[in-house]
C-alpha cells in the first residue's frame, strides 16, 4: 500500500500530465489579450457545449420557439485553449468559467454570468419559463439552486474521481457516488409526485437539470457509469428525460458550442439538415 498522503504546511500547485489541468491556476484574472468577438444579433453568448452551456441554450431556443425577441449569437469558448482566460472573457466573466452572456439590447451592454443567473435573467427579461405567482416561482427558484449548489459540484466530483482521474481512489469514489445518488433519488422523487421540477409547468428548472441527467442516464458521460450508479432504478427521471428530451427547442439547444455538430450559431437556419440528423 502506498504511503499515506501527507499535506504539506503550505500547499503549492504542481505539474501535470493533464493539459487541462496545467490550464488552472490558484489565482483570477487574464493570461492574455484578446477581445470577445460581436455579432449582430442582441444577445452575445460565450460558451461550449457542457452541460451549464447547454443550460442556456435550451433557454434561447424556447424563448425563439415562443415568439420572443431573443436572437442570439453563439460562440465557442474553447477551455482547452485557454480562452476562458482571454481580457475579453474575464471581463464578461470574472470568475473565467463557461457560459459568459452580454446583453446588448439596451443602450448599455449588461453582462451576465453563471448559468443559473443567465436563466433568471433572461426568464424575468421575457416573463417566460417562471411563474409569476409567488409560491410557484419560489419552488422554481429552490430547485433551480438546488441544481446549481449540487450537481456541478457532486456529479462532476463523481466524474472525475470515477472516470478522468489518473488514479482510482476508493473514498474519493465512494463519497461522490454517494452523493450523486442521493441528489438523484431527490430528483427522482420529486419527479414521482410532479410532471415537472417546480410542478405542473415547464421552467427554467428543468432546463437547469436536464444537460446534467440527460447524458448521465443516457451513458454518454463519465465513462458509462449507469451501471454502477443503478441508474434503471430512476423511473421518474427517465419518464421526465423522454419529455423534456422531446421537445424541438431543447433539441436544438443541445446542438450549439458543440465542437462536432455546431461551435457557432448565429441563425436559426444554421440548424437545417442538422437537428433531424442529430436527435
Amino acid at each position: 500500500m502506498a504511503d499515506a498522503y501527507v499535506p504539506p504546511r503550505v500547499w503549492a500547485p504542481k505539474p501535470s500530465d493533464n493539459p487541462f489541468a496545467n490550464i488552472n491556476r490558484p489565482v483570477a484574472g487574464p493570461t492574455h489579450e484578446a477581445e470577445l468577438p460581436v455579432g449582430r444579433h442582441p444577445f452575445q453568448l460565450h460558451s461550449l457545449g457542457t452541460p451549464n452551456g447547454k443550460k442556456v441554450t435550451i433557454m434561447f431556443e424556447e424563448l425563439l420557439e415562443a415568439g420572443h425577441p431573443a436572437d442570439y449569437d453563439a460562440w465557442l469558448i474553447d477551455i482547452m485553449k485557454g480562452d476562458q482566460f482571454s481580457t475579453g472573457f474575464v471581463a464578461a466573466n470574472p470568475n473565467s468559467k463557461i457560459p459568459a452572456l452580454v446583453d446588448r439590447s439596451g443602450p448599455v451592454p449588461v453582462r451576465v454570468f453563471e448559468s443559473g443567473s443567465i436563466l433568471l435573467y433572461l426568464a424575468d427579461k421575457f416573463g417566460a419559463f417562471i411563474p409569476a405567482e409567488p409560491a410557484a416561482r419560489a419552488e422554481c427558484m429552490s430547485w433551480l439552486f438546488w441544481q446549481m449548489a449540487g450537481q456541478p459540484f457532486i456529479s462532476g466530483g463523481f466524474g472525475h474521481f470515477y472516470h478522468y482521474a489518473p488514479v482510482k481512489i476508493e473514498y474519493a469514489i465512494d463519497r461522490y457516488a454517494m452523493e450523486t445518488k442521493r441528489l438523484l433519488d431527490v430528483a427522482n422523487r420529486r419527479l414521482g409526485e410532479a410532471e415537472y421540477f417546480a410542478g405542473d409547468t415547464y421552467t427554467i428548472a428543468d432546463m437547469a437539470v436536464f444537460p446534467w441527467y440527460a447524458g448521465l442516464m443516457a451513458g454518454t458521460t463519465y465513462g458509462g457509469a449507469g451501471e454502477f450508479l443503478s441508474l434503471h432504478e430512476y423511473e421518474g427521471i427517465a419518464r421526465w428525460i423522454d419529455t423534456v428530451g422531446a421537445r424541438p427547442a431543447v433539441q436544438r439547444g443541445l446542438l450549439v458550442n458543440d465542437r462536432n455538430v455546431m461551435p457557432e450559431r448565429h441563425e436559426a437556419s444554421d440548424f437545417d439538415g442538422i437537428v433531424k440528423e442529430e436527435t
